[in-house]
């Protein structure tokens, strides 16, 4: 049965695949050499030091609060706006005094009538031991997908969705070195969300795809992905729409607090719904994948003819 007889969309996925190719590379290009040249910005999680959130009644002055921090040889100050301008945020960088006794200091330095909201401290090792855990955090989750999905469909499906995987992380982590957006502990969690995300989407056109290959006879393996990837649009799109509308309403209504959390999920969500239609797909091509590789081996068949 054709796509048209069932009113589903024909749009030529697999024969733009190398438009998307070169799409992809340039983005990957991009965000690599971001990655390289100027890195990450960590936050406070992950380099340690102190952070200090300041309500003010009126309108804060950054510039002498900057100057005060100055004059009292808090150097590397980092003095911002946190969600309007009577709250301020202060990252200092680690010191020899308790977070205590350094909070109170500088209240004492800029003077009465100010609302302490937060103090937080991170030793310079605990920020280490973070950053190395949270590798080997992206790590272990790539090796534990790779392992399933090899055993649940094929080697080559299993490249394929590490490759997607792989862009998608990369590409997130660039956007954030381009724009130098903070990256703590919960861009973190939302990094091992879109891979979760990316995963899940990936698998939805992957089982289609086996399905397609098991359901027809002496056909190319391109217009079966094709078929594939129209058959799953409608659900791809309606899932990462709606998905879409929950972050856009943390990102604009939630806070400066969880900003960067629903950013990176947004930027996750959109480029993992583009790379399990393009980058998955396009990979198991390349990789020559064929009905023959669907199809159960003689072992397999006995143990599905013996079940009773």
């Amino acid at each position: 049965m054709s796509l048209r007889s069932l009113n589903l969309p024909v749009i030529d996925f697999v024969g733009k695949r190398k438009i998307a190719l070169i799409f992809s590379a340039v983005l990957l290009i991009v965000s690599i050499a971001s990655l390289g040249l100027q890195g990450l910005k960590f936050g406070i999680d992950f380099t340690g030091g102190t952070l200090i959130e300041l309500g003010y009644e009126k309108t804060a002055d950054l510039e002498s609060i900057r100057s005060k921090l100055a004059a009292a040889e808090y150097d590397g100050a980092n003095v911002q706006y946190f969600g309007s301008d009577t709250e301020v945020l202060i990252q200092l960088e680690p010191q020899a005094t308790s977070s205590a006794k350094l909070s109170s200091s500088i209240i004492r330095m800029l003077g009465e009538g100010i609302d302490v909201r937060r103090v937080e401290f991170v030793g310079p090792k605990v920020g280490e031991e973070l950053t190395n855990d949270g590798g080997l955090a992206l790590l272990y989750a790539l090796i534990g997908i790779l392992i399933y999905v090899a055993f649940r469909f094929e080697y080559r499906f299993a490249l394929g969705s590490i490759a997607a995987i792989v862009h998608d992380v990369i590409i997130t982590l660039g956007v954030f070195s381009i724009l130098q957006i903070e990256f703590d502990l919960t861009v973190l969690a939302a990094i091992l969300a879109v891979i979760g995300y990316s995963l899940n989407d990936t698998i939805v056109v992957f089982d289609r795809i086996r399905e397609n290959f098991l359901a027809t006879r002496h056909i190319e393996p391109e217009p079966i992905v094709n078929e594939a990837l129209n058959q799953t649009l409608s659900r791809t799109l309606m899932t990462s729409l709606t998905t879409l509308l929950v972050l856009f309403a943390l990102f604009y209504l939630g806070g400066e607090v969880i900003n960067s959390f629903a950013g990176a999920l947004i930027i996750g969500v959109i480029i993992g719904t583009y790379s399990s239609i393009y980058v998955a797909s396009s990979m198991i091509l390349a990789l020559g994948i064929s009905k023959e590789d669907m199809l159960p081996s003689e072992k397999e068949k006995k143990e599905i003819d013996a079940r009773p």
